[in-house]
């Protein structure tokens, strides 16, 4: 028999199941902000938005994708040259061999597509599990686990549904249970949308969220603004 859920995953579930409606709702058109129309554009999308701004990856990507069209492109291209042409993503050295590397192992695996397994992805010169499941959920709607990015990693501590503060790999782990499969790449895009733009890193708009009630840190957040404001105020 399966082992009876803890209180503490009962409560998280219930938050979830409160929470992920309303952002549903919030935000309606919550999807990939990467510009990509092939799974291979998203692959070095992704790869770039390493350390980087998806608004940057954006600019580059829109010459970028017009000038390499395929994985043999991305080969074949000279380190020094792809270097200067994603040079303002940051960290280009070592995008540059990512990507070269990829491609390479792409063509040489795969006869130049993009694989949709996780197992097929994560062999890939610098595609980690997060990188892979950007791909498989958003190129090909495939849902085997959560991304989890900087904003993720906030909201998901904020509403204490993780007991890990910065491991990405075992904060997809306690969030995979809580949300249903088929919403695994949309909760991403939901946690990302809203950390953007009301759970952001300083200075939270709780008094503007959404979710506020269900949130175990909204009230402290409050209580902590209200109590500089007075300090301030003397």
């Amino acid at each position: 028999m399966p082992r009876a859920l803890s209180r503490k995953m009962i409560e998280r579930k219930e938050r979830v199941a409160t929470i992920l409606p309303i952002l549903k709702r919030t935000y309606p058109q919550a999807k990939c902000s990467l510009d990509h129309c092939t799974p291979l554009e998203l692959i070095v999308a992704t790869i770039l938005s390493a350390q980087s701004t998806d608004e940057r990856v954006n600019i580059v990507t829109k010459d970028l994708f017009k000038k390499y069209t395929s994985a043999k492109h991305y080969a074949a291209v000279p380190q020094e040259e792809l270097e200067r042409d994603i040079h303002s993503t940051g960290f280009y050295r070592n995008k540059a061999k990512s990507i070269r590397g990829m491609a390479a192992a792409i063509l040489e695996k795969h006869g130049g597509e993009v694989p949709q397994t996780m197992e097929e992805l994560i062999e890939l010169p610098g595609v980690g599990r997060k990188t892979a499941n950007v791909v498989l959920g958003n190129a090909f709607n495939i849902n085997i686990g959560v991304t989890v990015d900087t904003h993720v990693t906030r909201l998901a501590n904020r509403l204490k549904l993780t007991d890990h503060e910065t491991d990405a790999v075992k904060i997809e782990q306690d969030l995979m249970p809580l949300v249903p499969q088929k919403d695994w790449a949309l909760w991403s895009h939901l946690l990302i949308h809203h950390g953007r733009a009301i759970c952001t890193a300083r200075n939270p708009q709780c008094e503007k969220c959404p979710i506020f009630s269900a949130c175990p840190s909204g009230p402290k957040f409050i209580a902590e603004r209200e109590k500089k404001q007075k300090k301030t105020a003397k």
